[in-house]
């Protein structure tokens, strides 16, 4: 047995070189088995959000009702905008409830890197854990806030239909759109710190080029598919679908837009993440 100066024996010696996965198979496997990793995080990142809070997880409740208040008053009352004989309050809230996801999910994503940033400099795992557990804390948010669909839908005296069941599905397409922009921007900010500006003032214009406080039916018809091309619209006009009817689903070629942008945000989003995954500890 060989042994050098220090009386260690070479035999023994293991050298690990990590490059972040760099078969697509390995690092999917690296991500199955940090799955504890990704539970601590989400966990971690729910206790913090409401730590020291005096209504606790209520934040979740109240926010869309007092956004709701605003926006049935504002849009509804004051700018009299149409509402296809469906109740105001509903119409906004099917709105809201996709769009606080979605951009909730994109900001935390952001910064997902940034606040994890210690950790990313000490141990490898695959990077794209950060933004996941991200999504996931939002996700929890989200369904808690979906609870407030019973309460609006007998408060406007809507009947609720079959249509209903479409709003898992729907769950998983915000969730992926908000994936795909934030693993774009998550990698983008780390090298890039004006997107951690940028993106909370694009969100902030969000709310209002996307029909959140009114229906996309009031866009005149030439304009529909360059409206369409913000990937929101498919997505609050099948959430509206789903809670008020068919006359909320009148352009399908948004909605086929929608879905194509998500798929393509989403499957970019990861290339391009990974490309740069293996240099986020030089800027961090």
């Amino acid at each position: 047995m060989n042994s050098d100066s220090n009386g260690i024996s070479r035999d023994r010696l293991h050298v690990t070189v990590i490059q972040a996965g760099q078969a697509s198979l390995d690092y999917w496997k690296d991500m199955w088995n940090a799955r504890e990793l990704l539970y601590f995080l989400t966990w971690r990142d729910l206790l913090v959000r409401y730590k020291q809070t005096f209504v606790g997880t209520t934040w979740v409740l109240i926010r869309p009702l007092l956004t709701l208040m605003i926006f049935s008053i504002v849009f509804g009352r004051l700018a009299g905008l149409p509402s296809n004989g469906a109740p105001y309050s509903l119409l906004v809230f099917a709105g809201m409830l996709p769009w606080f996801f979605f951009a909730t999910a994109v900001s935390d994503c952001t910064m997902s890197l940034s606040t994890n940033g210690a950790l990313v400099g000490k141990i490898y795992f695959p990077r794209l854990i950060a933004p996941f557990s991200s999504i996931l804390v939002c996700l929890v948010d989200y369904l808690v806030s979906c609870v407030l669909i019973v309460f609006v839908m007998i408060w406007t005296g809507t009947m609720p239909s079959l249509r209903l069941l479409v709003l898992p599905v729907l769950t998983l397409w915000v969730a992926g759109l908000a994936m795909g922009i934030g693993i774009w921007c998550a990698a983008l900010t780390v090298r890039y710190r004006d997107f951690r500006h940028l993106v909370p003032f694009l969100l902030q214009l969000g709310i209002y080029v996307s029909p959140v406080g009114y229906s996309a039916t009031i866009v005149p018809e030439r304009w529909r598919f360059a409206y369409s091309l913000n990937p929101m619209v498919g997505i609050i006009d099948g959430y509206r679908w789903a809670l008020l009817g068919n006359e909320f689903l009148a352009y399908l070629p948004g909605v086929l837009l929608s879905a194509l942008m998500t798929v393509v945000m989403t499957v970019t989003g990861i290339f391009y993440f990974r490309s740069c995954e293996k240099t986020f500890v030089d800027f961090l």
